[in-house]
């Protein structure tokens, strides 16, 4: 398709977007995601980088996402649905395992 970007997001981009809770306080309330957001997200991601003094799983998801040039307020926005939908598995896996457990 013209005009269509990607990136490949992995398991260890998410964790590190759930260490340092990256997401949290990101958005206003009107839950829009445009490139102010972004460039709020860029900017506290460049204050974590300079107060831990370089991790390097938040260096290498600035290098793989955040930074990336195909990265827009439409991909964060697609970011965020992602990161959303794999918390909610991780969820529903402990329950099943919790499950699991109760049973044996």
């Amino acid at each position: 398709m013209k005009g269509s970007r990607s990136l490949d997001i992995d398991e260890k981009h998410l964790s590190t977007i759930e260490e340092f809770s990256l997401f949290s306080d990101l958005l206003d309330s009107n839950g829009l995601v445009d490139e102010n957001v972004l460039e709020k997200l860029r900017l506290n991601v460049r204050a974590l980088l300079d107060g831990t003094g370089g991790n390097a799983a938040l260096i290498r998801l600035c290098q793989d996402v955040l930074f990336h040039p195909n990265m827009k307020a439409f991909g964060l926005h697609q970011l965020i649905l992602l990161y959303i939908d794999w918390e909610k598995k991780k969820l529903d896996d402990l329950k099943d395992e919790i499950e699991t457990e109760a049973e044996v």
